[in-house]
């Protein structure tokens, strides 16, 4: 079993997936970074991946060009007030409203505007709390010359990949769109849910 497999299966073990008492090291030491990471801003550029097996699955490299944010977001409804005015809880408009978005579609645009001059090429998770979940998101730089002359990933360069992740192009976003299915059962959701006047959802 190779290195990347092993980091894999730490991961899943402190995401429930496994007993807890196996991975107790692993939780402890995030913990621990958890309490710094919650004082710092909602966008940080880090200079390595945390989950170095899930970096290298989007195609990342440790080369210039290649751009890793650790990004926060608040957990449940998030920006929607209470009204003034009295409302009995039911109709407050706080409880029972799923977004359209998930959180990690959010956490990958967040990191877009903050770096506007580069393109997000995915993103993982990398811990939770019952506050906030933490994302990183690998950015790449469409016109440095490293990224120019890479074969594997100079696609990124070209024009229509332009701000890909607010047209659903990311693999988070399009799960949520729905493309992982294919075939019989999916004839609602391509070309796209507008297209097909969103019969899909």
């Amino acid at each position: 079993m190779g290195y990347y497999k092993y980091v894999s299966e730490l991961y899943q073990g402190i995401r429930g997936k496994y007993s807890n008492l196996e991975y107790k090291d692993l939780r402890e030491l995030l913990v621990e970074r958890k309490k710094e990471w919650r004082k710092g801003r909602a966008v940080v550029r880090v200079e390595k991946p945390t989950r170095i097996d899930k970096a290298r699955k989007y195609g990342y490299k440790a080369k210039q060009g290649f751009v890793i944010a650790r990004v926060r977001v608040r957990k449940g409804i998030t920006g929607r007030e209470r009204p003034r005015a009295g409302r009995r809880p039911k109709r407050a408009g706080q409880k029972k409203i799923s977004p359209s978005k998930s959180k990690q579609r959010i956490a990958e645009e967040r990191a877009q505007r903050r770096f506007m001059n580069l393109e997000v090429l995915g993103s993982y998770w990398l811990f939770e709390d019952g506050q906030y979940k933490w994302y990183e998101v690998i950015l790449v730089d469409p016109n440095h010359p490293a990224i120019k002359s890479d074969s594997d990933i100079n696609w990124i360069c070209e024009s229509q990949h332009r701000k890909r992740v607010f047209r659903g192009l990311t693999p988070a976003g399009k799960k949520g769109r729905g493309l992982r299915n294919k075939g019989m059962g999916a004839e609602k959701i391509r070309p796209s849910l507008r297209a097909r006047g969103r019969k899909a959802k």
